[in-house]
């Protein structure tokens, strides 16, 4: 498949998610029985939490968290351009992503791109739109489609090779190919207390787009091509 991908056709992503309230005491009553009810099933496999200390891994969960910021990028002519969706309204983030998607990546030879994106960045993004009253678009709608008409590739997929019990992290990945590390400043772990407590969203988006630009360098090595040099980098 690779061999005869055409990198000019995919829209690489990452987003960046966080609890949708500050505090585990701002949840209201009944999103505490069902964050109850999730914090139960978490601890069956590890050391017993209460609630109020797991909270901070609720934006993991697009019915307890939100989007704040969506980097897409792309490559056309030697260059990576990447432009990212942020704001605390996550409706009109998603809105004029979903914009962005319908008007540029609307065939059957586009193709989006993640790291873990089959289970985390594309379902996340399209159970949020759902929330918000926005249509999926196209190429993350995958009601009704066959397997081999999904328009998505994912790295962490991609590396298994068939070894479903295997998950190997982003970070991993480039220091394992020699690609300049996306956790330079902060790691998925941080963003909730950057958002929250630092109030601090443009280094979040500085960082997504950081993970966004690992991705497609990951995708490159994989093909066996070479880096996207840094001066062919453009944020737009």
């Amino acid at each position: 498949m690779l061999e005869n991908l055409n990198l000019e056709n995919v829209l690489f992503l990452d987003i960046e998610t966080v609890p949708l309230f500050p505090e585990y005491e701002q949840v209201p009553e009944n999103f505490k029985k069902f964050w109850g009810e999730k914090t139960e099933r978490l601890n069956k496999y590890n050391d017993p939490e209460t609630p109020d200390a797991l909270y901070r891994r609720a934006g993991i969960y697009a019915e307890f968290g939100k989007i704040i910021c969506i980097s897409a990028g792309f490559l056309k002519n030697n260059e990576f351009r990447v432009k990212s969706f942020y704001g605390d309204d996550e409706k009109i983030l998603l809105e004029a992503f979903a914009e962005m998607v319908n008007r540029f990546y609307n065939t059957p030879r586009h193709l989006l791109c993640a790291h873990n994106g089959k289970e985390f960045d594309f379902p996340y993004i399209s159970r949020r739109m759902l929330i918000n009253g926005i249509k999926i678009p196209g190429i993350l709608n995958l009601a009704g489609k066959k397997p081999w008409e999904i328009q998505h590739l994912d790295t962490m997929d991609l590396w298994r090779f068939g070894d479903y019990k295997n998950y190997t992290s982003l970070g991993l990945l480039t220091a394992v190919f020699g690609i300049p590390s996306p956790k330079d400043d902060i790691d998925g772990s941080q963003v909730a207390d950057v958002y929250w407590k630092e109030n601090d969203l443009k280094r979040i988006v500085t960082y997504c787009e950081k993970d966004t630009l690992a991705v497609a360098q990951l995708l490159l090595k994989y093909m066996g091509k070479p880096l996207i040099d840094a001066d062919n980098i453009i944020v737009v």
